[in-house]
This record gives structure tokens, C-alpha cells and sequence, in this order.
């Protein structure tokens, strides 16, 4: 880290204290040897005695070192979190209003931030790219709005943000993973390949849409599986796969098999922004780890939403590509799974002794 001249030398930075230099806050923190403390140059605290201070370029080289926040620095940290969590919301309201998706450049600005700032706080907080986000929110826009029998595509179109046409068209695929009509008559029109098999945990069906592979189900029963993506898209042309699926198909089940081997397909992943969070997350956790849903919620910057996060899990329509496997309960506790707990169990003892 690169200290500014002004606060180079330890009697520079002693001043600063004196001073309660709000201005030396982002250079240097100095701890008080008898206390085990460290602070802000700012802090309102009463001052230590000189041969008591030691001054370090960081919070967390004063924490490495030993030295633990203040009362009135946790109090301050909690108040940071606040007016970051406030300053990403107003960014949110920003890109959900907009007819067109503000640049990342605007949003900074707008929040009196530099671009790379902003981007890496907002990232931090929602756990997407304001551009992901965007995506996101327009996505779950779209379908509401196509899902409404009053409005015509037309009024779709321009209700879910796109000022034209053309632009809707462009990332209409992108956003549905079919033509907006295909998507509005349940799939009417859409190709979803399918293939069911068996694996050491039952029964699997592998779907894959033009975008990707769209559903990876295990159960006891193939029928079942069937039908449950029928209800899915009820309209679409659902079919069975050639000898090429099936070598896919194959690749999935050999995945299932050892999950810590990786999945190397793409896949098509479509959920509101909130669900896409939690999915990204779930992704991140290496295998034979588990996390708990306040952990997950905690990561996506919603600590509160612990619920909506087990909610989004059990909405998880990619089984093991998407590891909701691994989320259990705080006391360690299986909890549920959308294939069922014994199923979780044997995949994480099979991720453990990988």
C-alpha cells in the first residue's frame, strides 16, 4: 500500500491522531498496546499515551498482529455496511427504472463512486455485475409481463424496459432461452431434447434447450421425471434424444457418479435475480464442503433472507450442477432436498472421500 507523504513518518501520523484527521482514516489504523484496541485516526476516543501506540498501515495488519476493533469501530463498521447495503439499493432502483440499462459509468456516478469502486461494491453486495443484475431483473420482468393474458407481446416488450423492437429481439433468446410467443404459449414452438437413464441414485433425465442444458431430475420413478418436465413447458416439443444426446446424457450420469470431476456444459440457468444469486453462490462451494443457509445468505448479502434462500434451492431444477447438496442447516442437520435427503447424504459422502 502506497502512504501518501503526509503520513510517511510515525510523528506525522501521531499529529493525525491529535488532530483526529478524518482525511488519514483510509491511510492508517494505530492500536494501544495496553488496551488491545486499535483505532481511527478520527475516533472520538480519549487519546492513549504516545509510548502506548502503534501505528499500522491496515485494520487488518493491526488484527493480524493481535489487536482487535474498538466499540466505536465495530459500531462504525455496522454503519458502513448500512450506507454500502443503501448505496446498492439506490443503484438497484436506478437500473429497475431505467428504459434502457444505465452504463456502469453512469450508475458510479450517479452514487458519486468510481467505476471500478462501484462495480466491486456492488459485486460484493448482490453477488452479481450490475450488468448481471440488469439482465436479471429484465429477464423476470419479461416473463411476468408475458405471463399476463391482457398484454400482447407489444406490451411486453416495452413493459419489461426495451425501447425498441429490435433491441428486445436481440435478447430475447439470451433472456427466455426461446421466442418471446414460444415462451408465452407455455413453449409453444421450443425443441427441448430429452433422455432418461439410471444411475447409482435412481433414475435421471438430462434436458437440454438451445441454450444449454436445462434440467438434470433424479427420482425413483422415470415417468415421474417426465412429466414433471412436460409441466414445465407444456407446450413445447419435447423429444427424445438421438445416440449424440445420449454420449451426453452418459457425461451427466459419469458427473453424478463423482461430482468433484466438474461439469464442462453449458448450462441454461433462468430464475430471478434473487434465485441467480443464490445459484451462483451454491456453484462456489468446492465439493466435499458444506455451507448453511444463513452462510449463503450471509454471501449474497441478504443475511435476513435465509428461508428465501432454502426456498431457492429447493427451486433448483439442475441437480448436482447446481450443488444445493451442500447446504445443510446450521447445526449440520441434512435438512431437505428436492431428491431427497438420502440421495444428499450419499453425494456428500461421495464428495468427501473424493
Amino acid at each position: 500500500m502506497t502512504i501518501p507523504q503526509a503520513y510517511q513518518t510515525e510523528e506525522e501520523r501521531w499529529t493525525a491522531v491529535q488532530r483526529r484527521d478524518t482525511a488519514a482514516d483510509a491511510h492508517f489504523v494505530y492500536a494501544v498496546r495496553t488496551t488491545g484496541v486499535y483505532c481511527r485516526p478520527s475516533a472520538m476516543a480519549r487519546l492513549p499515551r504516545r509510548e502506548n501506540v502503534v501505528f499500522f498501515n491496515s485494520a487488518a495488519q493491526a488484527e493480524a498482529a493481535g489487536y482487535r476493533p474498538s466499540r466505536r469501530r465495530r459500531a462504525d463498521q455496522t454503519s458502513a455496511a448500512a450506507q454500502r447495503a443503501a448505496l446498492v439499493a439506490r443503484a438497484c432502483r436506478v437500473i429497475e427504472s431505467a428504459d434502457t440499462p444505465p452504463s456502469l459509468d453512469i450508475l458510479a456516478a450517479g452514487l458519486g463512486l468510481s467505476p471500478a469502486h462501484f462495480h466491486r461494491l456492488f459485486k460484493a453486495e448482490t453477488g452479481l455485475t450490475p450488468k448481471a443484475y440488469s439482465s436479471a431483473y429484465r429477464a423476470r420482468k419479461l416473463r411476468e409481463e408475458l405471463s399476463s393474458p391482457a398484454a400482447s407481446i407489444t406490451d411486453a416488450i416495452y413493459g419489461a424496459g426495451f425501447n425498441s423492437n429490435s433491441r428486445f429481439y436481440e435478447a430475447s433468446g439470451r433472456l427466455l432461452g426461446m421466442r418471446a410467443r414460444d415462451y408465452r404459449a407455455g413453449g409453444a414452438g421450443a425443441v427441448i431434447r430429452f433422455a432418461v437413464g439410471q444411475c447409482s441414485l435412481g433414475a435421471i433425465l438430462v434436458a437440454q434447450s438451445q441454450r444449454g442444458i436445462c434440467a438434470i431430475l433424479l427420482g425413483d420413478d422415470p415417468e415421474q421425471l417426465v412429466h414433471a418436465l412436460q409441466d414445465q413447458f407444456p407446450k413445447a416439443e419435447i423429444i427424445g434424444g438421438d445416440g449424440g444426446f445420449e454420449q451426453l446424457v452418459a457425461e451427466v450420469v459419469g458427473f453424478i457418479e463423482a461430482p468433484a470431476m466438474g461439469l464442462n456444459l453449458p448450462l441454461d440457468v433462468q430464475g430471478t435475480a434473487f434465485q441467480e444469486r443464490v445459484w451462483r453462490a451454491l456453484r462456489e462451494i468446492p465439493p466435499g464442503t458444506t455451507v448453511s443457509y444463513t452462510d449463503i445468505a450471509q454471501r449474497i448479502g441478504a443475511p435476513l433472507a435465509v428461508r428465501a434462500v432454502a426456498k431457492a434451492c429447493a427451486s433448483n431444477s439442475l441437480a448436482v450442477a447446481i450443488p444445493c447438496h451442500r447446504v445443510v442447516r446450521r447445526d449440520g442437520d441434512l435438512a431437505g432436498y428436492r431428491w431427497g435427503v438420502e440421495r444428499k447424504r450419499e453425494l456428500l459422502r461421495r464428495e468427501a472421500q473424493s
